[in-house]
């Protein structure tokens, strides 16, 4: 999706403000606002720069740095943006997420799904040397099935069982909720009781043929487990624009990374097209 830059510019500093709150003016690397740093990590991350051409690209874009108050001659170098990729703490991209959801018509009903995040393009070098042997981060997602708006991720480096991870997605976001649909992946009599003592429908696909599976299955498409699609819809979208890989070299990074890809998805459709 081509977006006018300036437009989502301005998007992200103002969801930024929202999702910082009162922690909106203290500064987090080399001087500058915290606010200033999320829209630059939004910013590189849509525009698929590097931490060191970032700070290039802001020189002969006089309206962005206008929007982010920066003086041309006094501009974060790209040690100061690398490092506060890792001051600025996964609450703030996670409340990051959250505010560009609300931006979106929100129907109370969701999908449950799983993707998967490559791993393996960061520093063969780093990789050997560190001895790390996993190759894809698993994200479990909640969308909301009308607007496609990515409600809240779960990231994992060990692969839990859907059934661990789903139920802990959707008491997150319980009090919002209408219906959650999911595969059969995510089906046990444990989950599916967990999410019904939040007054949650649980739209579950069973597994098998058997007469009790056949009534459970045919009563979730009358009631719209057919909109399952939309989180498949969601993911192509994100990979497409951003990349189904992840580039940071430590796990912590890597999970901050694909929270702000879900975000900058969310944000995407609020933005002038060209």
């Amino acid at each position: 999706m081509e977006i006018d830059i300036l437009d989502f510019i301005e998007q992200c500093r103002h969801l930024a403000k929202q999702a910082l709150g009162k922690h909106v003016g203290e500064p987090a690397s080399g001087g500058f606002a915290r606010w200033v740093h999320v829209v630059l990590h939004c910013f590189r991350v849509e525009d698929e720069r590097s931490y060191r051409e970032t700070p290039n690209r802001l020189k002969y874009m006089a309206e962005v740095r206008d929007a982010l108050n920066l003086d041309p001659d006094d501009l974060p170098d790209h040690t100061t943006i690398y490092k506060s990729f890792d001051r600025l703490k996964m609450w703030v991209w996670r409340a990051l997420l959250r505010v560009s959801a609300q931006q979106h018509p929100q129907s109370g009903h969701a999908v449950l799904d799983s993707t998967f995040f490559d791993r393996r393009r960061a520093s063969s070098y780093f990789r050997q040397r560190a001895g790390r042997t996993i190759q894809t981060l698993k994200a479990t997602t909640l969308t909301d099935v009308e607007s496609l708006a990515v409600l809240d991720v779960h990231i994992a480096a060990r692969w839990k069982h859907d059934t661990k991870t789903g139920p802990q997605v959707v008491r997150r976001n319980a009090d919002d909720l209408q219906s959650v649909a999911a595969d059969n992946g995510f089906q046990d009599w444990h989950t599916e009781y967990e999410i019904a003592a939040h007054d949650v429908e649980y739209l579950v696909h069973y597994r098998g043929s058997s007469a009790k599976a056949a009534a459970n299955n045919a009563l979730n498409r009358a009631n719209g487990y057919a909109q399952r699609w939309m989180a498949e819809t969601s993911y192509s979208t994100t990979k497409r624009s951003l990349g189904d890989a992840v580039r940071a070299l430590s796990w912590y990074r890597q999970f901050r990374e694909i929270v702000l890809m879900f975000a900058i998805t969310n944000i995407e459709p609020l933005c002038e097209q060209l």
